[in-house]
């Protein structure tokens, strides 16, 4: 399929009875407020216990993890079962980790797969459900680079199966660029098994990129756009910012999740605060209980 075939079918997909406007806001009350913790990264690196009591007062009930040391086997300084119990303890859970399993592109196998087992126990331990690939180096931002990848995704996403968890891709803005006439996230989602590679859509660079619509996206891989990443874009700068501060007007581009599969979704911003993470963690989520999840 080349790109103009891709684009084409996108169009007529969306244009389909089952994604009219009255369906195509999600029902977010039966889902958790997640934030990704690397929104809070420098909140969680000085004090997390205290970090995740105070995101527990914003209404924040689910977190995706970040940067699970797989050498001291430690989330934030605690270790899996430590860290599981201080979020039991608060009423909390963490559904989905992002790890550092995309350095390991040019590993051996028995490389990758004890790393891969350390991560996947620390998971197991844990209570996730996910494993993601965060993000793909820029050395291999080109066609060879992502025929690699997809090898790569292919025997990560067998072995994660396997364990009984899930495993996702995770889209940056370059995902979105033609690597031999075809868009990366086009590769990825012709070319990897959908029982082992499932994804997650960054709204933010789905946005920034402007190549194509979050709704027609998402019907290029019904049922695999399991997880989400919710997070606004400064109207002139393009930087991230606080939901609602920005551009992205999500009542409108959110598809439906049960085309998507939706199962979990995380609010974030990486950077480019007002005043500091936590006021803008707290910032992002008044503004999404007020004006995306109260319309719905």
């Amino acid at each position: 399929m080349n790109r103009s075939t891709f684009i084409k079918k996108a169009s007529l997909i969306s244009t389909l009875p089952f994604i009219s406007r009255a369906n195509s806001l999600p029902n977010f009350d039966k889902y958790k407020i997640g934030l990704q913790l690397f929104s809070v990264r420098d909140a969680m690196e000085k004090d997390p216990l205290n970090t995740l009591k105070n995101l527990k007062k914003m209404g924040y009930q689910d977190f995706e993890s970040y940067g699970y040391d797989v050498e001291r086997k430690k989330y934030y300084g605690f270790s899996p079962l430590d860290f599981k119990s201080i979020l039991n303890d608060l009423g909390l859970t963490t559904s989905s980790g992002h790890y550092g399993i995309n350095g390991l592109m040019e590993s051996s196998d028995y490389e990758l797969f004890r790393y891969l087992d350390n991560c996947i126990n620390a998971s197991l331990t844990l209570g996730s459900k996910y494993i993601v690939y965060p993000v793909l180096s820029n050395k291999f931002h080109s066609y060879e680079g992502y025929k690699l990848l997809i090898k790569k995704l292919n025997q990560m996403g067998e072995k994660i199966t396997e364990s009984g968890l899930g495993f996702a891709y995770h889209n940056f803005g370059y995902d979105f660029n033609l690597y031999d006439r075809k868009m990366g996230l086009e590769w990825i989602i012709e070319e990897t098994n959908p029982d082992w590679v499932k994804l997650q859509v960054d709204f933010y660079w789905v946005m920034r990129a402007n190549k194509i619509t979050p709704k027609d996206l998402i019907n290029l891989a019904q049922s695999r756009f399991n997880l989400w990443h919710i997070k606004d874009m400064h109207p002139i700068t393009k930087d991230y910012t606080e939901l609602g501060y920005g551009s992205i007007d999500y009542t409108k581009v959110l598809p439906n999740p049960n085309i998507s599969g939706l199962e979990y979704y995380y609010l974030e911003q990486g950077g480019n605060y007002k005043i500091n993470s936590m006021d803008s963690a707290k910032k992002s989520i008044d503004f999404f209980k007020n004006n995306i999840q109260k319309l719905i």
